[in-house]
């Protein structure tokens, strides 16, 4: 991150028009220079905060990931499928807004080994936050009855997969789409009557 306000607000310029460039050609079509034109800097300036396109991604990764966090925390309660739901709908709102930065993270992550192991840092972050709302609810004597983090993995995954199924590839075959809030509930129910559904007296 550039030390100078110039610089901060220079890098912010970059990484929003990044955002309207994928956009519209999508990542692999997106040049250096359309980027560099879009915020309004000269292609030479680009590399005085970015090595390559690619590092671009990750930053609007990073991104993604700081916004879904942040929603998340907004809609923490003390009920946890108030608390549940929040979590849905912060990562279903800000896939929807990143949207063409996941379809180029999903690809790069399919073609490039390095970017791979970043994609699997970011879901380590998701897990962990699962597993802690897992922790809580055993706590609170609910028996999930589960390995914990196979569990945290297929909650992220399933996110995520539903998300790319919806946003991304079309949907599904003989499925009527569903609409924001449908899918909100649905994911929301799945996750939490997988963490409550069953409660130990006492």
């Amino acid at each position: 991150m550039p030390a100078t306000p110039k610089g901060r607000r220079t890098e912010a310029a970059f990484l929003e028009a990044a955002r309207q460039v994928f956009a519209e050609k999508g990542y692999f079509n997106a040049k250096i220079s359309d980027i560099a034109q879009a915020a309004g800097k000269s292609p030479g300036s680009f590399y005085n905060y970015y090595e390559n396109k690619e590092e671009l991604l990750e930053g609007l990764l990073e991104q993604f990931s700081t916004e879904v966090l942040e929603e998340s925390l907004k809609s923490q309660t003390d009920d946890p499928l108030g608390g549940i739901r929040g979590a849905v709908r912060a990562y279903w709102t800000t896939y929807r807004k990143y949207l063409a930065e996941m379809v180029g993270v999903f690809q790069m992550s399919m073609t490039d080994p390095v970017f791979a192991d970043r994609w699997r840092e970011n879901r380590a972050a998701g897990i962990r936050a699962v597993l802690a709302g897992i922790k809580h609810a055993e706590k609170a004597g609910y028996r999930v009855g589960l390995d914990p983090s196979a569990l945290a993995s297929a909650i992220v995954s399933l996110l995520e997969s539903y998300c790319w199924t919806w946003m991304a590839a079309g949907g599904d075959a003989n499925v009527d789409p569903p609409d924001d809030e449908t899918s909100i509930e649905t994911l929301s129910a799945i996750w939490y009557r997988t963490l409550y559904f069953r409660h130990e007296p006492g």
